[in-house]
């Protein structure tokens, strides 16, 4: 029996966004749907949760780090890195059974926050050179360990323009994984969050 996937975002602000909230939601909406399990982990003490995350199915909140979860399984354990030398491959299902998000793959410009993970001598690998938000890098990764798909084979939208209003349009500057219509997949109600 195959073991049961984990996807955990390093959370390590006391507050939680909109737009983190909306990734979040997706996240654990979608990791339920393929018996996975989502977890935010480093959230600091006083984590101020918005509501709809408190009652999301799905969704585990973790005060301790990467580093205390999974002390004693490290080797299990691999952390997306855009530094990471190797990329993502089905291969790795056998490998792995906790992927690491640093919470971080959203950010423009990037930061390299994941040094501080890397620096913990976790396994690294990446979803290849453009940047995705959070929820597109943590789909990626089901697609490729539980879809068996390799990160070649997966549709991708870069940097798409968001029409907000008939006059306004915004670009996103991030890679998104392409949906049957050949949109950006995005988190529910994100495009109507940005008007």
């Amino acid at each position: 029996m195959a073991t049961k996937k984990t996807y955990v975002v390093e959370h390590l602000d006391p507050e939680c966004g909109p737009w983190s909230t909306l990734e979040y939601l997706s996240i654990a909406k979608e990791s339920a749907e393929s018996d996975a399990q989502f977890c935010l982990s480093s959230a600091p003490s006083d984590f101020n949760l918005p509501p709809s995350l408190r009652a999301c199915r799905g969704l585990e909140i973790d005060h301790r780090s990467v580093e205390q979860i999974y002390h004693d399984c490290k080797d299990r354990v691999c952390l997306l890195d855009p530094a990471a030398k190797e990329e993502l491959g089905p291969k790795d299902v056998e490998k792995f059974d906790v992927f690491v998000f640093g919470g971080i793959l959203g950010d423009d410009p990037p930061r390299d926050r994941t040094s501080e993970l890397r620096k913990k001598g976790f396994t690294g690998r990446r979803l290849g050179p453009v940047q995705m938000t959070t929820d597109t890098a943590v789909r990626v990764t089901r697609m490729i360990i539980q879809g068996q798909t390799s990160l070649d084979d997966i549709s991708y939208v870069d940097y798409p323009e968001i029409r907000i209003d008939e006059h306004e349009s915004t670009e996103m500057p991030f890679r998104y994984v392409k949906d049957a219509e050949g949109k950006p997949t995005m988190p529910e109600t994100f495009v109507a969050d940005l008007s």
